[in-house]
């Protein structure tokens, strides 16, 4: 069981990484925080945010309403500490795609995927993040491409892979983004190993993988 030391440290990270800006944050803040979860990352990272409100986080996510109802509920234990997980957990992952033009291809998946723009970094931009529900795709740009782009499409290289949890989704999905206008390099289709997919191209050739259960 975590001491309440190694709590109030855990506040106080939090606390840092909103100050620092660090984008990953923001999604916690969202999640745990009520009065956050109507805003967008920049949003929740250009409100105010006090060592309450991180306080707030880190005992909502060990089940407290609140931290004076966690420093009640947790046993206080100052001289232990608590041990080192001998396994990591990943928490997420985060595709990057190589574009020559950051602004086109933001373009293209704003208005053909349906993504938006979590943050543009440099002046002009030549890093960014879009986001479409949990998925995430961050964006580099390159001066040349760093794949053969035959190579590329005879073996059907993925870039990034999207799942949906169901086969209706991954069908309404298909029919949203054919409405759009998008370009399938691989059109909706059963698989062998029982799922449904489609390819997309996007405007640098980078081929995106959208697939759900086929039943």
């Amino acid at each position: 069981m975590p001491n309440l030391s190694n709590l109030r440290k855990q506040a106080k990270l939090v606390l840092r990484w909103h100050r620092d800006r660090y984008y990953p944050v923001a999604a916690q803040i969202r999640s745990m925080l009520p009065r956050f979860r109507h805003l967008t990352d920049p949003e929740v990272l250009a409100q105010s945010f006090k060592l309450s409100d991180a306080q707030e986080l880190v005992a909502r996510q060990h089940g407290f309403e609140s931290w004076e109802a966690l420093k009640v509920g947790l046993p206080d234990m100052p001289d232990q500490t608590v041990p080192t997980p001998s396994v990591a957990t990943l928490i997420a992952a985060e595709p990057q795609l190589f574009v020559a033009d950051i602004k086109a291809s933001l373009d293209f998946f704003t208005r053909k995927l349906g993504f938006a723009v979590v943050f543009e970094y440099g002046d002009p931009p030549f890093y960014a993040q879009v986001r479409r529900d949990g998925a995430r795709l961050n964006l580099r740009c390159v001066r040349s491409p760093v794949t053969d782009p035959a190579l590329r499409d005879r073996e059907e290289l993925l870039s990034a892979a999207i799942t949906v949890a169901t086969a209706g989704e991954i069908k309404e999905l298909f029919l949203e983004l054919q409405s759009a206008g998008v370009a399938f390099f691989q059109t909706l289709e059963r698989k062998p190993w029982g799922a449904r997919s489609f390819i997309v191209k996007d405007p640098d050739g980078n081929l995106l993988l959208f697939a759900g259960p086929a039943e």
